[in-house]
């Protein structure tokens, strides 16, 4: 059984970081605020600001013989690797950058998850669900349902299309409690998506609300050192 929710409009908004310097308009690359968070892109950085943000919760990192990087929790549960210097395979036509995993037991040769995240996809989200992942317990398990990633988004004022009183022509979202989870930013019909994420059924509904939650924040908009180039009335995500 399948549920189908679609994301209310929000304007794309990009606002200079210091307005009251004059000096910001003549810079390059002059800074940005930007909102809503899930058009805010990866500025470039995501490597960086996930690696430190792991690395500062005790994740230690391997370099591998493929040019990534490989994360590995304080507990040997759960792994985060940097894939997009290798590319070894895309989502809608977007390199993965990084490959998210956690097993039951240090001792399982294989993992109970896998997780996907391409380029584009925001520093803060993608942080959001790692250190959520670093605070569990038990990393492969969950007893929520998959009600819980709808109750995350529609908490953040989304609201499911099966609500709305007529129906919406375009750029549903839809999160299937029985395939996988997916979700990605499409500025406009028909424009190049900005980001995909993919995960599978068994990761824990409540790490993947949280992802969505982040995504789907209404707070103060996310500093960025560069313009992501898009506009937003609305924003899918199957999940």
């Amino acid at each position: 059984m399948s549920t189908w929710t679609t994301a209310q409009a929000l304007d794309y908004v990009e606002a200079p970081l210091y307005p009251q310097h004059s000096s910001d308009s003549h810079l390059p690359n002059p800074p940005y605020w930007v909102a809503p968070r899930r058009l805010a892109g990866d500025d470039d950085a995501l490597a960086d600001q996930v690696g430190a943000a792991l690395t500062s919760a005790g994740w230690r990192m391997w370099p591998t013989v493929c040019d990534t990087l490989l994360y590995g929790s304080r507990n040997e549960l759960c792994g985060a690797e940097w894939t997009r210097a290798a590319c070894p395979f895309e989502l809608s036509d977007l390199p993965v950058a990084w490959q998210v995993s956690a097993r039951s037991h240090p001792a399982s040769a294989l993992p109970e998850w896998n997780a996907y995240f391409t380029a584009g996809v925001p520093n803060e989200a993608l942080t959001d669900f790692l250190l959520a992942l670093d605070a569990r317990q038990d990393p492969a398990s969950s007893f929520d349902g998959p009600e819980t990633v709808l109750a995350a988004v529609c908490a953040q004022g989304w609201v499911r299309d099966i609500d709305l009183p007529t129906p919406q022509p375009s750029l549903p979202a839809r999160l299937p409690a029985s395939r996988c989870r997916q979700a990605w930013a499409e500025p406009g019909v028909g424009d190049p998506y900005l980001w995909c994420a993919s995960s599978s059924v068994s990761v824990p509904p409540d790490l993947v609300a949280i992802f969505a939650s982040s995504l789907a924040s209404p707070r103060a908009p996310v500093h960025a050192a560069r313009r992501s180039g898009g506009a937003a009335h609305r924003h899918p995500v199957r999940g």
